[in-house]
């Protein structure tokens, strides 16, 4: 089975810890934290410090996506508070194989994130360095979008270049993703499903995540 992975993007901010709960109780298996810091993508949202609340509400596992510039400077502040899955973005790194040495230092799984337009040759030499890619099917930065459906032949053509090297990184695929498209990414090779409006906007989570499983 796929892990499902709620993007808080989407939950309501003044009750975020029944939010949490909830969302665990329904069957969820990460927690996706969006990081934005309004310059590497047109949205600011929140810092160390939700992690590490979030840490104290849920035992899940959480999955931590810097959409911001410079991540160096701000991956030992989120490894503190608490991320068990850290990625950056592949766009924002200028040695993107120190960046991931970093993250891993603080015993911290490593992904790297991709642009829609971001080819994958630029990580076929850090493969060995990488817990999971994470294929954007929507341009980060807000929730709710349209997915893009070239993403399908992307997440393929990962599968086949983590195949050729014998990676068992996990492919998690944000954008989009709801019960119309989640069985197309699950069959092109994705393992892991961020889904933030596509849950929080439901009334009923453990209906809507039991919904995306069936959909697979």
């Amino acid at each position: 089975m796929g892990i499902i992975a709620p993007s808080i993007l989407s939950a309501d901010f003044t009750c975020l810890g029944d939010e949490l709960k909830a969302v665990e109780e329904a069957g969820a298996d990460w927690i996706h934290i969006d990081v934005m810091d309004g310059r590497f993508v047109p949205n600011i949202t929140y810092g160390p410090i939700i992690v590490e609340a979030c840490k104290r509400v849920s035992g899940l596992a959480l999955d931590v996506h810097l959409m911001i510039e410079k991540p160096d400077l701000m991956i030992p502040e989120f490894a503190k508070a608490g991320a068990d899955y850290i990625s950056v973005h592949a766009e924002a790194c200028t040695h993107l194989h120190r960046t991931l040495q970093l993250i891993r230092s603080f015993d911290v799984k490593a992904g790297v994130a991709l642009n829609p337009a971001t080819p994958l040759s630029g990580i076929e030499y850090i493969i060995d360095q990488l817990d999971f890619v994470l294929i954007m099917s929507v341009n980060p930065g807000f929730g709710g979008q349209k997915f893009i459906d070239s993403s399908v032949e992307k997440i393929k053509s990962l599968s086949a270049l983590l195949e050729k090297h014998g990676s068992d990184a996990i492919i998690q695929v944000d954008g989009g993703v709801n019960t119309e498209t989640i069985k197309t990414v699950h069959q092109a090779g994705a393992t892991s499903f961020v889904a933030g409006s596509a849950i929080f906007n439901t009334p009923d989570y453990t209906k809507t995540i039991a919904g995306l499983r069936k959909a697979m």
